[in-house]
């Protein structure tokens, strides 16, 4: 079983090569963002509290969003494995995750992350911004927002991984499918392992 957390900074293209991965090794692709949007779209109780956090640039708390993931992918355990787009967030949330896993005799396989330069960034949202997202988060000042919370809550994570063993750096400098091309070399290369 191929279980694969995609991380990187907010307009890095996870969830674009999280979809193509899920596609490539036929597993299931479990995004806490599309979850959130679809429960603010639905205007559920969940998704109006999410919004709040959302609307400011700011992670949805620790409390709520390992109760929705951790409900989602207990749903979707496929027997190929999950793609975690955009989770964990948190270090907090990592640990919860790999117990959530282990009492399944499941484990992280392999984490990807995609590294874009912060300018690249800015000029990807301001460029998905024109193209009307209709994401409430699609803003300049939002965008500084969530860089600034990414670096503090989600960027360590990148050690923790890397102390585990199985965190690989992709730049996200490139095309989309050349940044593929590379995600693939590199779960391609652990599998061979």
């Amino acid at each position: 079983m191929l279980n694969i957390i995609v991380l990187g900074p907010p307009c890095s293209g996870k969830g674009t090569q999280s979809e193509k991965i899920a596609s490539l090794y036929n597993l299931t692709h479990l995004s806490t963002g599309d979850h959130f949007r679809n429960e603010i779209k639905m205007r559920t109780p969940v998704g109006l509290l999410a919004q709040t956090y959302i609307d400011k640039g700011e992670l949805v708390p620790d409390s709520i969003v390992l109760k929705e993931i951790y409900k989602k992918a207990i749903k979707k355990i496929a027997k190929n494995g999950i793609v975690f787009d955009g989770f964990p967030r948190t270090e907090h949330q990592a640990e919860m995750l790999q117990r959530s896993l282990h009492r399944k005799n499941l484990s992280i396989s392999h984490v990807i992350y995609i590294d874009v330069d912060e300018d690249e960034l800015i000029k990807r949202m301001l460029n998905r911004c024109q193209n009307n997202s209709g994401r409430s988060d699609d803003n300049a000042e939002i965008l500084q927002n969530r860089i600034a919370i990414y670096k503090k809550q989600t960027l360590p994570l990148l050690e923790y991984y890397s102390k585990k063993q199985i965190l690989t750096k992709i730049s996200g400098m490139a095309t989309v499918e050349e940044v593929f091309s590379s995600i693939r070399k590199a779960i391609d290369a652990r599998l061979n392992n």
